[in-house]
């Protein structure tokens, strides 16, 4: 193997990686493991239930947006695929990463309604997980399309 083959296999074991690591920390979200306490920070309350319940809503309907606008260009993983076209218009005009960021919102909404350490873990854990993943997509990004730069200073988010 050469080193560039050697390289190559890296980039793409680190990419598959972030990916398995965010949908396994998303799937954590939904057990209940008895062997880990489930200690409350705070008791939970009628009010904090629902504003973790708006939060995964508002979060919800953003991502479904997020994927109708991405339309062909969807992909879990951070390297666009061959035949991608760079998606500046819809919701993609007021943030680079919405679909990353709702999953972080819909993690938060789990954690405002568990209130739980084992919640608050979980989404700082994704959190780290998906700016790596964020940083990484971009560097892909500006390979590939030119005008990601421009794109990138015009939206901050």
């Amino acid at each position: 193997m050469s080193k560039f083959q050697l390289k190559n296999f890296f980039k793409a074991a680190y990419d598959l990686m972030l990916v398995f690591l965010q949908f396994f920390i998303i799937s954590l979200h939904f057990f209940q493991w008895q062997s880990l306490t489930q200690k409350q920070i705070i008791q939970a309350s009628p009010f904090s239930y629902f504003l973790g319940i708006l939060i995964i809503i508002i979060a919800f309907i953003i991502m479904l947006v997020s994927i109708k606008d991405l339309g062909r260009n969807l992909s879990p993983f951070p390297r666009p695929t061959k035949n991608s076209n760079l998606v500046i218009t819809g919701i993609y005009r007021f943030t680079r990463h919405p679909m990353y960021y709702s999953l972080i919102f819909i993690s938060i909404g789990v954690f405002i309604i568990k209130l739980s350490i084992y919640n608050l873990f979980l989404t700082i854990s994704l959190a780290l997980i998906i700016k790596l993943k964020i940083v990484l997509e971009e560097k892909y990004l500006m390979n590939k399309f030119k005008n990601y730069l421009l794109y990138k200073n015009e939206v901050k988010v």
